[in-house]
């Protein structure tokens, strides 16, 4: 009679499925499934906990009246939630017209890097020529060099070309390609079949063709991942609008808050509302770029 256990060398049943050696009771442990599911799963969620800590704390102070704040012991829950400080913060600062300043350089940049960078990649990666080795060497050499130790010299070179107070000095470098953003796309592109690229030819295509047909389609993920790192560098940035934009027309949303609290004194509850609603980009741009950003690891996974 057939049954549907099979024998090992030592004569003992095995149960199909069942990995040999392994006892069958361990896979329903509860100290093993304790330590393998649960407890990851419970640091996991502590850890976000505590990340995102400070940003429950902002939303609940932007809701809360001065007095509140300052309570001892401090009160978690405002009494009465206080809605009107999102429109007077609005209303203390021209938070509109920052606002727009800040999406319009997000915008450049995001242009910039998506031309320029691609296309630099593209030349040191699949056409070759003398140099191309010593040239990426240097861009790479480039990422040592920490911002502070370039900021005044680049100052120096924007203020005799008559580009401060505009946007230029924030949005010029984004056309020559950022080096990081370069090595990113180098990585992606040689792992990508140099069939590819002999096939048009073959076929009769130019280079331009060539990168524009068959390798730009290919780059999405990396391309998406440049995006939104651009966006996300290019709206957070507080030095460089703080150093180049002296008229307050032109401040970005960044330097806006820093006014208001010059401005305004330390009026938090105010000012952790205008916080809140600068906010608001960056959660969106999460929930509807996250998978990007996953990818993100496995684009750079390539790198040899």
């Amino acid at each position: 009679m057939k049954t549907s256990a099979s024998l090992r060398g030592d004569g003992r049943s095995v149960m199909p499925g069942m990995p040999a050696g392994v006892p069958k009771k361990s896979r329903k442990d509860p100290l093993l499934i304790f330590r393998r599911t649960i407890l990851p799963h419970a640091a996991l969620s502590l850890l976000g906990l505590i990340f995102l800590f400070p940003f429950i704390w902002l939303l609940l102070t932007s809701l809360k009246n001065p007095s509140e704040i300052f309570q001892v012991p401090p009160a978690i829950f405002p009494e009465k939630w206080q809605w009107s400080n999102y429109g007077n913060a609005i209303g203390s600062i021209p938070f509109f017209l920052y606002m727009g300043n800040t999406l319009l350089l997000c915008v450049i940049n995001i242009a910039g890097q998506l031309f320029s960078a691609p296309l630099v990649a593209y030349s040191i990666t699949k056409i070759p020529w003398r140099g191309r080795g010593i040239i990426f060497s240097l861009v790479v050499a480039t990422m040592i060099l920490p911002a502070q130790v370039q900021m005044i010299p680049v100052y120096i070179i924007f203020a005799k070309l008559g580009w401060i107070n505009t946007f230029l000095p924030l949005t010029i470098g984004s056309f020559f390609g950022a080096p990081f953003y370069i090595f990113l796309l180098r990585q992606f592109m040689m792992g990508l079949p140099g069939e590819l690229c002999e096939a048009a030819k073959m076929d009769g295509a130019s280079e331009l063709r060539t990168y524009g047909q068959i390798i730009v389609p290919l780059l999405k993920p990396p391309l998406m991942t440049i995006a939104l790192f651009t966006f996300v560098g290019t709206y957070t940035d507080f030095m460089g609008p703080l150093i180049y934009l002296n008229d307050n027309t032109k401040w970005t949303i960044t330097v806006g808050l820093q006014g208001f609290l010059q401005d305004h004194g330390a009026q938090w509850e105010l000012l952790m509302a205008a916080s809140a609603i600068f906010t608001i980009p960056m959660v969106v741009l999460y929930f509807f770029g996250q998978k990007y950003f996953m990818k993100a690891g496995s684009t750079l996974s390539g790198f040899k």
